[in-house]
């Protein structure tokens, strides 16, 4: 009896502690099944008809290739012409499937005014923009996730209204105008970051950092202030759950309190916040992308549509779709990891 005990109690509780461990993996394979399930059916049918009514448009606008590549003079025999190479003379669901069906095979047509690849073409100016967008936005969350955090901590005193006050003036305060004083002071005034201009990250993470900071720093103003005053309210709001009275009447402590139920609870509206802001930080920085003198998608955006170059527009938006869709998935995802602490209770 006195040697088989010992060995037994391990034997009971492994099993226990096993079943335990499966139990939750599977709750949150469940969960991440259930998104990522729930994602897929929202996105299938807005991506489809995102696209048609994209494809749409080109027809309704009346834009052709022929009068870009021979101008307002050309004949109607020189246009029909061009507008049969370019498969514009089939049915219109026909132009839709073909075009449809390169989308699916990554293959987003040829440009109007240029003929290069649309594809390539957007890849070179989303490099440059996904560098300046998640650098502004590692900075936006960080200072945003500091900012709110302290804020929420130290409600309604002093710090809490600097903090406050320091939030609204950002706020408000347009990314071109924050790039110019930028400029003027860190890059003319100080020398300390060029001026314009980017280095890919393939020659050197050195200059390629110091070219996209103050850009990422210009565009980083608005997601910091989002994210400060959504993190504040939310924080508090948590503070007032039952399942934080209850950890307080358990005797836990005010830092384990605030890590694992306050904050876990809170970052909802936060993150949400973060899922909105990278695609429009991408797709939505023309005139940043101006002043600090970068060949992003953004321009590349603007300047198809100046051009007429319809197959680059059509492009630029399914890009901006799957982006838009990609990333809230992400954040969906960490969502549905961190969020669950609430129902769980204390």
């Amino acid at each position: 009896m006195t040697t088989t005990t010992p060995e037994l109690a391990p034997e009971r509780g492994t099993p226990e502690r096993g079943r335990v461990a499966t139990t939750r993996t599977r709750h949150a394979a469940g969960r991440v099944a259930a998104v990522l399930g729930r994602s897929v059916a929202i996105f299938v049918p807005v991506f489809l008809v995102a696209t048609f009514v994209t494809f749409a448009l080109r027809s309704m606008s009346g834009l052709s290739p022929a009068r870009i590549q021979l101008g307002e003079e050309a004949t109607p025999e020189a246009i029909q012409r061009v507008e049969a190479e370019w498969g514009l003379d089939k049915p219109f669901l026909t132009q839709y499937w073909d075009w449809f069906s390169g989308v699916l095979h990554g293959q987003l047509g040829t440009s109007w005014v240029n003929g290069a690849d649309i594809s390539t073409l957007i890849g070179l100016g989303l490099g440059v923009s996904l560098s300046v967008a998640t650098f502004a936005l590692v900075i936006g969350v960080v200072v945003g996730f500091l900012l709110g955090t302290v804020a929420a901590l130290r409600r309604t005193t002093v710090v809490d209204r600097a903090i406050t006050g320091f939030v609204t003036v950002i706020s408000v305060m347009p990314a071109f105008v924050v790039g110019i004083v930028l400029v003027a002071v860190l890059a003319v005034g100080l020398d300390l970051f060029p001026s314009a201009g980017y280095i890919p990250a393939e020659q050197g993470a050195g200059p390629w950092l110091a070219h996209i900071t103050l850009p990422a720093l210009a565009l980083s103003f608005d997601v910091i202030a989002d994210v400060a005053r959504q993190l504040r309210s939310s924080l508090i709001a948590a503070y007032g759950e039952n399942y934080v009275t209850g950890a307080v009447v358990r005797g836990l402590s005010p830092r384990r309190i605030f890590f694992a139920h306050v904050l876990r609870n809170g970052l909802g509206p936060a993150l949400a916040t973060v899922g909105q802001k990278f695609p429009a930080l991408v797709g939505a920085s023309v005139v940043t992308e101006w002043i600090f003198g970068l060949q992003g998608f953004g321009r590349f955006a603007n300047d198809s549509a100046q051009a007429g170059d319809v197959p680059a527009v059509q492009g630029v938006l399914v890009v901006s779709i799957v982006l838009v869709v990609s990333f809230n998935l992400i954040i969906n995802l960490v969502l549905a990891r961190v969020m669950p602490a609430s129902q769980r209770g204390v």
